[in-house]
């Protein structure tokens, strides 16, 4: 859960950036919860517009590049 919706989001593309999640899984928007007053994540509905324009644009694929570098190096050492 996320306290704010840009801190939601900030996370929704993380997640994207770290998790394979394939076609068909993984989160694709987020929510405001009524219970709890937080934000979540959700695979139901719509792609969420900023994680649409990450992909569209191409950052995502330059974040997870960068990430699976990072990730490799914190291996070798």
């Amino acid at each position: 859960m996320f306290p704010t919706e840009q801190i939601a989001e900030d996370a929704l593309i993380d997640a994207h950036t770290r998790f394979e999640y394939g076609s068909q899984g993984g989160p694709i928007a987020i929510y405001l919860c009524d219970d709890c007053g937080c934000y979540h994540f959700t695979s139901q509905g719509v792609m969420n517009k900023k994680l649409t324009e990450y992909i569209q644009s191409g950052k995502m694929r330059t974040q997870k590049e960068a990430y699976r570098w990072e990730t490799k190096i914190k291996k070798k050492f």
